[in-house]
């Protein structure tokens, strides 16, 4: 055995000879960036070693300069004798740093009145499924002498009507204390289960009706997003937002599905996303907001299929195989003792139903919170993040489909690529004679890559500044010190240099990262195609455009639309309905009739597999340049090309 220590948090863990140095960070808790879940492809997981030898393969992530001074990929790297290992801040600060819609903006609260109006407008009642109420229990006495639980139940017949209570175990070791320490005086949270039945989910002593809360959770693959809030108002009480700890075991659900397989591989996920992100998260909300953790007595999360296997800590691997089944769509309500989250142990949870294996509760949740499902026009949904979603329909039908756009539009796959967090290039302008660059960076002076929103603006500039053709190669006839090609004539464009900027390295652009970006584009493209041919239907039946998800609030529509990742048409028909996900949560939290509406419009949607489909190869292969193949797809790009 040796040892390794992580610096600077001198984090020290035994390991044996020939590990890999990966591996051993991750049974060290120590985060280290793997987007590509260690195959070596991303070049994300640089580390140096400060002293000790190890054994580690030449990358071409890895300058030669950076490979003199001791910098390594962890996941190619073995440990042969004692190391330290400085593992870079901006690695182990990345899920902190993240750009979170904080949900607190003017327009932000504008998307979320806009989703309770569509509830409201389509009659349907605005308030939650759990209640609370107070009762006066007669105390016991040598002529009434009956139990604790059959007094108690006899008071709810009589005081609200119910016949038929149910509780679990904890509640029932609680009763003999609470009653007579309130003098029988007590609140009840239950849950009314139709007619008159009801199950109670938590006692309390005195009257605390006034005090009911629940929770709301987007589990993203890249970050998790929640709101804390008062079931009686429908008031955000507190928000909090965060990288989701996952994130570190691979950027996108396929390598976290494999990584699954592994050794308590499960275990890892599942503790990763509730101990490491959820419960932090919630833990922040009760501080900021003097709630305390068993007064939330109501909790709904969504997240795409992967995401809710691995928070239930169901094996996923089916998912990816031929012919793509899931363990399940819809979850039983659980409690959340049985997953240890962070809140009253008599909490049920609601996971919002999935549909197919690669569409899950978030495009559900989204769908709801978007309105779509009374619209009288054809809306196109469009959901962008580590995966593309893709829905099309209005009051009267749904059809939907995933494409594996990768984690690109979060700076995945790219070499300078990084997501929305501070330091990241969110806008690129580049002046078509000087070649020039403005940036606009994310909450600091100095760059430190770029992120989805800026590979778009980039890409777009490069293309109409005539720097890259239509293919995505680098145009070998300009001569320019911004303009470089390596040893094996692979060109790159450098968007700031150290010296101008005050940073280590120069933050480039490679032909690879721009044909890495273009075939996610090209995925998201031909999946709105195939999705519209599959209906006999084209670009021009779309009345509106909802884009949801992280990158959508940054993105230009009209740089999107020039690298070909969305239809040319009107930018007015285009709109952004922000974390539309979590909006759904809130609003199946808060109604009844939301959240039984979402469950009709899981049952409704229509689900192609796009890689069963005869056209969609063709689709995608054609998309696969700036802004298409066929460029009268485009005479907006066209026009100024």
């Amino acid at each position: 055995m040796v040892k390794v220590t992580f610096k600077p948090k001198n984090i020290q863990i035994e390991a044996k000879v020939g590990e890999n140095l990966l591996e051993v960070a991750r049974r060290a808790d120590v985060f280290i960036d793997a987007p590509c879940n260690g195959n070596g492809s991303c070049g994300k997981c640089k580390v140096k070693i400060l002293k000790g030898k190890v054994d580690s393969k030449k990358s071409h992530h890895i300058k030669e300069n950076e490979w003199k001074n001791g910098w390594v990929l962890a996941c190619v790297t073995k440990v042969i004798e004692d190391i330290e290992v400085e593992v870079p801040e901006n690695e182990s600060s990345c899920m902190k740093g993240m750009k979170i819609e904080d949900l607190s903006s003017p327009k932000d609260r504008e998307i979320f009145q806009r989703a309770i109006n569509k509830i409201l407008e389509n009659g349907m009642e605005f308030r939650s499924y759990v209640r609370k109420d107070y009762i006066e229990i007669p105390q016991p006495t040598l002529d009434d002498n009956i139990s604790d639980w059959d007094r108690i139940k006899r008071s709810i017949r009589n005081d609200l009507g119910y016949s038929k209570v149910f509780c679990r175990l904890p509640i029932l070791r609680r009763l003999p204390h609470i009653l007579r320490e309130s003098n029988y005086k007590v609140t009840i949270t239950h849950i009314p289960r139709g007619g008159n039945r009801t199950t109670i989910v938590n006692i309390e002593q005195g009257d605390t009706t006034d005090r009911l809360y629940g929770v709301a959770v987007d589990i993203g693959t890249t970050s998790v997003a929640a709101c804390l809030v008062d079931l009686y108002e429908g008031k955000l009480l507190a928000k909090a937002s965060s990288g989701n700890a996952q994130m570190q075991y691979g950027a996108d659900v396929i390598n976290r599905i494999i990584y699954a397989t592994k050794n308590n591989g499960l275990e890892k996920l599942n503790k990763a996303v509730i101990n490491d992100t959820i419960n932090p998260l919630l833990r922040k909300m009760y501080l900021d907001s003097g709630v305390g953790k068993d007064e939330v007595i109501a909790f709904v999360a969504a997240g795409n299929t992967t995401m809710c296997h691995l928070l239930l800590g169901v094996y996923p691997d089916y998912l990816r195989r031929e012919p793509y089944i899931p363990a399940f769509v819809r979850s039983p309500f659980i409690k959340a003792s049985e997953l240890g989250i962070d809140v009253n142990p008599e909490t049920f949870l609601y996971i919002t139903p999935s549909v197919a294996s690669y569409v899950g509760g978030d495009i559900t949740a989204g769908v709801l919170s978007s309105g779509m499902w009374s619209s009288e026009e054809n809306v196109l949904f469009v959901d962008l993040g580590t995966n593309g979603e893709i829905v099309f329909g209005n009051k009267d039908f749904f059809v939907t489909c995933a494409c594996s756009s990768g984690p690109a539009f979060e700076g995945g796959e790219i070499s300078c690529g990084m997501r929305a967090a501070s330091g990241a290039i969110e806008k690129i302008v580049i002046d078509k004679k000087t070649y020039d660059v403005k940036l606009d960076i994310i909450n600091s002076k100095k760059p430190k890559g770029i992120c989805g929103s800026g590979l778009i603006h980039l890409i777009a500039e490069m293309m109409i500044a005539g720097i890259i053709d239509r293919k995505g190669r680098i145009n070998r006839n300009i001569e320019h010190p911004r303009i470089r090609f390596d040893e094996n004539d692979i060109g790159e464009f450098v968007v700031a240099f150290k010296e101008d900027w005050d940073i280590e390295e120069d933050i480039t652009i490679t032909e690879i990262d721009i044909d890495n970006f273009i075939k996610a584009k090209g995925a998201v493209y031909s999946g709105i195609s195939t999705l519209l041919l599959s209906l006999g239907m084209d670009f021009d039946t779309i009345d509106k455009v909802y884009i949801a998800g992280g990158i959508g609030n940054s993105i230009s529509i009209k740089k999107s639309i020039q690298i070909g990742l969305f239809p040319d048409i009107p930018e007015e028909k285009f709109s952004y309905i922000g974390n539309s996900s979590l909006i759904g949560c809130y609003l199946t939290l808060m109604s009844e009739d939301a959240r039984l509406k979402m469950e009709d419009v899981a049952n409704q949607m229509t689900y192609i597999e796009l890689s069963a489909h005869p056209g969609y190869m063709d689709e995608f292969v054609s998309a696969c340049f700036l802004p298409h193949t066929n460029i009268e797809r485009f005479p907006s790009v066209e026009k100024i090309l």
